[in-house]
């Protein structure tokens, strides 16, 4: 049998324009105010040029994540990476604005990828949701110890729509998401005290934040609840932030 070859380590370049554009919903959401703060610091810390609007009706939501693709798209420099945060009280691929209505995440996560937005096309985009995604409580679990048609390589180069996109999630599909009145977001705070203090791959950190996550304990209404992210992704090349 020949030996496995190490997988090729190509990193998505990042010597380019960082740009983050983070939209929260704080009405009815204490401790918001924590997570925009150490968001703040984190991109800050990365180089990222940042924008955060506050409170976004669901029309704002879409208007702002436009008014954002048109800015990439009309600069003249190269942007590397692209962060899009999005925090408010949601329901399974549903997040509700400041004025009680729903917004689509598809539509959101639509105006960025390789076909609407030129300016990030075969580039990362990274989507962090801190929202509900049901109603859903886990408990926990104990534990013990511890048709496929091959294309020829010839023609002109193109890239799937829906590469270089990573989703990541607060909770799983279901269930709910927890965030403390004055400390913030369980989430945001244990994804952003790892993106400033680790180094590595964005899925290695991302694993981290989920070990992290998995471990703690919560409290709700005196009963003890488990939380851990989810992440999708369809990124080609490893991506660093450090």
């Amino acid at each position: 049998m020949s030996n496995p070859q190490p997988l090729e380590e190509e990193a998505y370049d990042m010597s380019g324009a960082r740009l983050a554009l983070t939209l929260c919903v704080t009405k009815a959401r204490e401790g918001s105010q924590a997570d925009l703060d150490a968001l703040e610091s984190m991109f800050q810390q990365l180089r990222f040029e940042s924008t955060m609007k506050k409170d976004p009706t669901a029309q704002q939501f879409y208007e702002e994540l436009e008014k954002f693709q048109q800015a990439i798209d009309a600069r003249e420099d190269f942007v590397s990476c692209a962060f899009v945060v999005l925090m408010a009280h949601g329901l399974e691929g549903r997040l509700k604005g400041e004025d009680g209505k729903m917004v689509d995440l598809e539509d959101l996560f639509q105006v960025l990828n390789n076909k609407n937005c030129r300016g990030l096309r075969a580039r990362p985009k990274v989507y962090i949701v801190q929202a509900c995604r049901g109603e859903q409580r886990d408990p926990g679990e104990p534990i013990g110890g511890e048709d496929l048609v091959m294309i020829a390589k010839s023609g002109p180069e193109t890239i799937p729509t829906y590469t270089d996109i990573l989703h990541v999630y607060s909770t799983v599909e279901g269930y709910i998401a927890y965030r403390h009145d004055q400390e913030g977001s369980y989430f945001i705070q244990t994804l952003v005290d790892v993106f400033m203090n680790r180094r590595g791959p964005i899925l290695e950190l991302l694993t981290e934040v989920t070990r992290r996550m998995a471990e703690e304990e919560l409290f709700q209404e005196g009963k003890p609840r488990k939380v851990n992210p989810e992440i999708y992704s369809t990124l080609r090349k490893r991506l660093y932030l450090q």
